[in-house]
C-alpha cells in the first residue's frame, strides 16, 4: 500500500500565498534596510528587490509556480527568488525569522482588511442615515419580546441600528491601533545581533511603532482576537438587522419589500420572493463567532514564543474577513433598495394597545401611583379585548370605570401625540429624532480617514 505524503499535512501555502503583497513588500523594504545599514552591498539589495518585484508580476498574472514542497508563502518566494537570482538571494533572510516575518505580514494583512471594514461600515451608515432621512413622520411599532409596546418613529428605529455600527467602527479603529506594531527584528524570539534600523523599516511600511519585546512580537494575536472581536460583534448586530428584514418581508408583516436582487424564487412555488440575502447574513454569523472561538482555543494552551499551532491563525482570519465584507458589502445596497410601507405600519402601530402606556401617564399626571395606574389600565386593556376594540379606542365613561380621573383630555392621546411626548434627549419625538440624524451625519463625516 502507498504510503501518505505526511509532508503535506505541514503545508499551508495553498492559503498563506494571499500574504504575498505584504511578504512581498516587507521583504523589499528588510533588503533596502540591511542595504542602509551597510549589513549587505546595494547592488546586492537592488538585485533582490528587483527579483521581489518579478516575482510580484508573476503572481498578479497567475504564472508564478506555487510548489507545496516549500510549504509557505516564505520559502516559496525565497526558493523562485533564488532561481531568478542565484545565491545573492540568501542574503535577503539575513537578521530574519520567518517567525517575525509572518508576524509582519499578518499584522499588515490585518490592517488593511481592518481599513475596508471601516470603510464598508461607514457606507452601511450612510445608507441607514439616508433611509432615515426619507421617513422622518413613519410611526411603526416598537417591540419587546416581539410583541407590539409603543409607538416609535422608523427613522429612530433605523438610528438604532447605526449606534450599533458606530460602536463597530470604534471597535475596529481599536483594532487598527492594535495591529499597528511593527514586529520585523526580533528574529526567531530573541531579536538579533544585526545593527538594524527598526524605525526605518516601521516608517517605509506604513507602521507608527515598532514592538517592544521580541518574545511578545512573534507569538502575539492578541490583534487577530480583537479583529475576530470586533468582526462577531458587528455580524451580530448584522444579523439582529437581518432578522427583522426576514420578518418585515414576510406577509404577517408587510413592513418591506426587499429588492429583486437581494430575493430568490421558489424552486416549486412561484409565488415566493425569499429574502435569502438577509437569512444568509444572519447565517453567516455562526461561522464568524466560530473563527472568534477557534483562535481563542487556539492560543490559549501556548507557551511562549512561537509554536507552529500558530499556522492556524490563517485560515479563521481570512474566512472571518471575507465573510464580513462579502456581507457588509451587499447589506449598504440591500438597504439603500428596500422600500418601506408607511401605511401599514402605522396600521400596525394603531393595534395592540400600544397607547396603554400613555394612558397611564396620563393618570399619573394626574397624581395617582405609577404602580395604581399601571394596574388600571391593565385592567382597561383586559376589557377592551373584551370588547375587540383598542384600548384608545374606548369611550371616557368606559375608562371612568377604572379611575375617576380621567376626563374628555384623555381623547387627546393619540400615536403622533405619544412619539412627541418622548421628548428627551434619545427619546423618539419627531424633534429629538431629526437633531439625531443630523448629529450622526456630522459624526459620521468628521470620522478622520484612514
Amino acid at each position: 500500500m502507498t504510503q501518505p505524503d505526511n509532508s503535506l499535512y505541514a503545508v499551508s501555502v495553498d492559503f498563506d500565498r494571499r500574504l504575498y503583497p505584504y511578504d512581498i513588500a516587507g521583504s523589499i523594504v528588510h533588503a533596502r534596510m540591511l542595504a542602509k545599514q551597510h549589513i549587505i552591498a546595494e547592488s546586492e539589495a537592488s538585485n533582490i528587490c528587483a527579483g521581489l518585484e518579478s516575482i510580484r508580476s508573476e503572481i498578479k498574472s497567475n504564472t508564478f509556480p506555487w510548489r507545496p514542497e516549500f510549504e509557505d508563502i516564505h520559502m516559496n518566494i525565497e526558493a523562485r527568488l533564488t532561481e531568478k537570482i542565484g545565491r545573492v538571494a540568501g542574503k535577503l533572510h539575513t537578521a530574519r525569522s520567518r517567525n517575525d516575518q509572518v508576524a509582519l505580514d499578518m499584522r499588515m494583512c490585518t490592517k488593511d482588511v481592518t481599513k475596508q471594514t471601516i470603510r464598508l461600515i461607514a457606507e452601511l451608515q450612510r445608507s441607514l442615515l439616508d433611509k432615515a432621512a426619507l421617513y422622518p413622520d413613519t410611526i411603526m411599532p416598537g417591540y419587546t419580546h416581539l410583541q407590539r409596546a409603543q409607538p416609535v418613529l422608523l427613522a429612530h428605529h433605523l438610528l438604532a441600528y447605526n449606534e450599533m455600527l458606530h460602536r463597530d467602527n470604534i471597535r475596529f479603529r481599536h483594532c487598527m491601533e492594535s495591529s499597528d506594531v511593527m514586529p520585523l527584528g526580533s528574529g526567531a524570539l530573541a531579536g538579533t545581533p544585526y545593527p538594524l534600523d527598526r524605525n526605518y523599516v516601521a516608517k517605509e511600511l506604513g507602521f507608527s511603532k515598532i514592538s517592544n519585546n521580541s518574545m511578545d512580537s512573534v507569538s502575539d494575536r492578541d490583534y487577530l482576537v480583537e479583529f475576530h472581536s470586533a468582526a462577531s460583534i458587528c455580524a451580530m448586530h448584522i444579523s439582529r438587522f437581518s432578522e427583522e428584514l426576514v420578518l418585515w418581508s414576510s406577509q404577517e408583516f408587510g413592513f418591506i419589500t426587499l429588492s429583486a436582487q437581494f430575493t430568490t424564487g421558489s424552486s416549486i412555488m412561484p409565488q415566493k420572493r425569499n429574502p435569502d440575502y438577509a437569512e444568509l447574513a444572519r447565517g453567516k454569523t455562526g461561522r464568524v463567532f466560530g473563527n472568534l472561538m477557534s483562535t481563542l482555543v487556539m492560543l490559549k494552551g501556548l507557551p511562549l514564543t512561537y509554536n507552529r499551532d500558530l499556522q492556524e491563525d490563517k485560515e479563521a482570519f481570512f474566512d472571518t474577513a471575507d465573510t464580513l465584507i462579502s456581507t457588509l458589502t451587499i447589506f449598504a445596497p440591500m438597504i439603500k433598495d428596500l422600500q418601506f410601507h408607511p401605511t401599514r405600519m402605522t396600521d400596525a402601530a394603531e393595534k395592540g394597545n400600544m397607547l396603554a402606556t400613555d394612558l397611564a401617564d396620563y393618570l399619573v399626571s394626574r397624581g395617582l401611583p405609577f404602580r395604581e395606574a399601571h394596574a388600571a389600565i391593565r385592567e382597561a386593556s383586559d376589557y377592551a379585548r373584551t370588547q375587540g376594540i383598542e384600548i384608545h379606542k374606548l369611550s371616557v365613561l368606559e375608562l371612568k370605570r377604572f379611575s375617576p380621573l380621567f376626563d374628555d383630555t384623555v381623547t387627546r392621546i393619540s400615536l403622533q401625540a405619544s412619539v412627541d411626548s418622548k421628548d428627551i434627549s434619545g427619546g423618539t419625538a419627531s424633534a429629538r429624532v431629526l437633531q439625531a440624524l443630523k448629529t450622526a451625519r456630522t459624526r459620521l463625516e468628521d470620522q478622520n480617514d484612514l
